[in-house]
């Protein structure tokens, strides 16, 4: 290594991090020790500085730069592997916080200081075996379920409507379309990046999907452009029945032993019954079916709808159209983040692909801020003294901040500040981040009206307030059938039970959020209670396959044929599951939420912490399953 790069790289770095990196290459315990203690990080924000002073950080830095070249003289890291409570000492010393002893086990295995082996098919079984999973849908649970079944020994096939893997990230191509959790978290461990920016746009995350479909040749188990409409168990074959159709209408008929269910919850566009709906003579269309050669230059542009996908258009297209109207039903709480336009420098990349330890440790702490650091504010409090407005102390502290940077960027717009301020909790909604919505709000072209659409005519919008603008173009952005999983597929299970009426339609309920009772051999990605209140839903894909994978090599490996929750542990775990949430902040009294359905129950979310879940999904336990010995070869 040239020094004096290593220097230029290490002057960027993240101080937190890099104090964990210099514990493991050298064993020296000042630095975790006063006065290297890092600050707790604020909101969002990496926290490089960690607070330190700049003769602190001076040390820090040329401490690092000698321990990097060491490394790289031969030296061996003094503490490769940290484990147990030496471990949790150096997470909670590296974000300044109470991380749980409950983490240990999760993130040695994930920054690997410790190793799993997975079982696999022995040679003999595989060669034998008949037994195939068939995978609905081709985003990120799909791939990942086929890459980690075909490494167990598993045959496996992928069916997807879309001419392309990607999933939603085929499908949601407006502008403005990315990822709003940082991108080192929107990455599969086995396959790492090298992003361009800090929060990966759409064109990149699809990329990065298809180079993983590449990578691992996962394609010649894809079939592509075949939408799945029904799934039918067989209860003497013990197996499943796919129907499909293709995009030219040709109707086709696939049979499985087992069947994942990948196809998450964003699928589903929902357009609102808006009287005069039909009538509009111009282009108006979902938000995930953006046209591909619509030009909205010098457009009069609708918006309707506040939510994720507006707060990424409208900024995204605010200098381009003439005149564009945004109609909000609800504010939405925003939080600032430094990064969000940023670049990944090439300094950083160079510590993250070159120097060890540098990549586990920020990942970790990225992981830390986005998932459960802000858990217990989502807690409700009984004692606290504003339920009206938060539902805890440091909830009130959130709101407190959030409000702050709202009406810092808002200043001297009276009227938007007003407008745009939720009076609900932060996060009984999603959290969005503010990639330059309050900028674009305040441009000479672009208006607020705080009130739902309540007409569309042949060339206008007309708000529930009587305001009425004249557009050209209208974008839905009115979110997703969320509570209705599985919404587009007819699967039914024993004696032709249909999921959906078992489900009433809305009331999606499983054991774990992965198997139902009376549907054998169905398993599902991403189903009903497990969506995170923020951080990486690669981490819980990888955990619910995983969990997948260890049922499925147990029925191969005891000629188990057909395998269901039992109705006990099912009830127990919703029972549960649905207790925890009523302290939840999205059980909110005075917020409207698609985490819950239309009984008021939370179907979308999951109470528990990441770590929480990770251990449920550990180790899959067949004691909580009814099993039939295998009939059919």
């Amino acid at each position: 290594m040239d020094p004096d790069a290593v220097r230029v790289a290490v002057a960027v770095s993240n101080l937190p991090t890099m104090l964990m990196v210099l514990y493991q290459l050298t064993g020296d315990d000042q630095w975790l020790n006063d006065p290297y203690r890092p600050s707790r990080g604020r909101g969002l924000d990496d926290n490089d500085s960690g607070g330190f002073s700049d003769a602190a950080a001076r040390v820090i830095r040329d401490a690092a730069v000698e321990a990097i070249l060491a490394w790289d003289r031969g030296a061996s890291p003094a503490v490769p592997q940290p484990r147990g409570e030496l471990f949790l000492r150096m997470m909670r010393w590296s974000v300044g916080d109470a991380v749980p002893p409950s983490y240990v086990p999760m993130m040695e295995l994930y920054m690997g200081f410790a190793k799993a082996t997975p079982d696999v098919l022995s040679p003999a079984t595989r060669t034998t075996s008949q037994f195939t999973v068939a995978i609905i849908g081709a985003g990120i649970s799909g791939l990942l379920a086929s890459l980690e079944l075909r490494e167990a020994g598993i045959r496996n096939f992928v069916v997807d409507r879309n001419p392309d893997v990607g999933g939603t990230w085929f499908e949601n191509s407006y502008p403005g379309a990315g990822v709003d959790i940082p991108s080192f978290l929107y990455s599969f461990k086995t396959f790492p990046r090298a992003w361009a920016t800090h929060y990966p746009k759409r064109d990149e995350v699809w990329q990065y999907l298809k180079d993983f479909a590449d990578h691992f040749d996962l394609r010649s188990s894809l079939h592509l452009g075949v939408e799945i409409v029904s799934a039918e168990y067989n209860e003497r074959a013990q197996a499943w029945t796919l129907e499909g159709v293709r995009r030219s209408g040709a109707r086709v008929t696939m049979g499985a032993n087992a069947v994942i269910s990948a196809v998450g919850v964003f699928n589903t566009p929902k357009i609102p019954h808006i009287p005069g709906i039909a009538s509009f003579d111009g282009p108006l269309f979902h938000s995930a079916r953006w046209p591909s050669d619509l030009d909205v230059s010098g457009k009069r542009v609708a918006v309707i709808g506040t939510g994720a996908s507006a707060m990424q258009i409208v900024p995204a297209i605010a200098g381009k159209v003439r005149q564009l109207v945004v109609l909000q039903r609800t504010p939405q709480w925003m939080a600032p983040t430094q990064n969000y336009f940023r670049t990944v420098g090439p300094g950083t990349q160079w510590l993250i692909d070159s120097v060890p330890y540098y990549r586990e440790w920020y990942r970790f702490r990225l992981a830390w801020t986005w998932n459960d650091r802000t858990h217990r504010t989502l807690i409700r409090d009984a004692q606290w003294e504003h339920p009206e407005r938060s539902i805890n102390k440091a909830n009130d502290r959130h709101r407190e901040m959030f409000t702050r940077y709202l009406r810092e960027q808002l200043a001297g717009y009276d009227r938007l500040e007003r407008d745009a301020l939720p009076s609900y909790p932060p996060f009984a909604k999603r959290l969005l981040i503010d990639n330059g919505w309050f900028t674009a709000l305040k441009r000479p072209n672009v208006e607020l009206i705080p009130a739902a659409c309540a007409e569309i005519t042949e060339t206008s919008v007309r708000a529930s307030t009587g305001d009425e603008r004249d557009v050209d173009v209208i974008v839905m952005c009115t979110g997703f059938y969320v509570q209705h999983f599985l919404k587009t597929i007819e699967v039914r299970g024993r004696g032709g039970k249909l999921l959906r009426e078992c489900w009433d339609e809305d009331d999606a309920r499983a054991y774990l959020g992965i198997t139902v009772p009376g549907f054998p051999n169905f398993f599902m990605m991403y189903g009903p209670s497990t969506n995170g209140a923020g951080g990486s839903f690669m981490d819980l894909a990888e955990s619910q396959v995983g969990y997948i994978r260890s049922l499925l090599l147990a029925m191969l490996t005891r000629d188990i044929g057909a395998i269901e929750p039992r109705r006990d542990r099912f009830d127990e775990y919703n029972a549960t599951m649905d207790q925890r949430h009523q302290d939840m902040i999205w059980m909110h009294a005075g917020v409207d939420t698609y985490f819950r359905n239309s009984r008021g129950r939370v179907v979308v979310n999951r109470p528990w912490r990441v770590d929480e879940y990770w251990h449920f999904l550990r180790r899959a336990s067949i004691a909580d399953y009814v099993s039939e010995p295998r009939t059919s070869s």
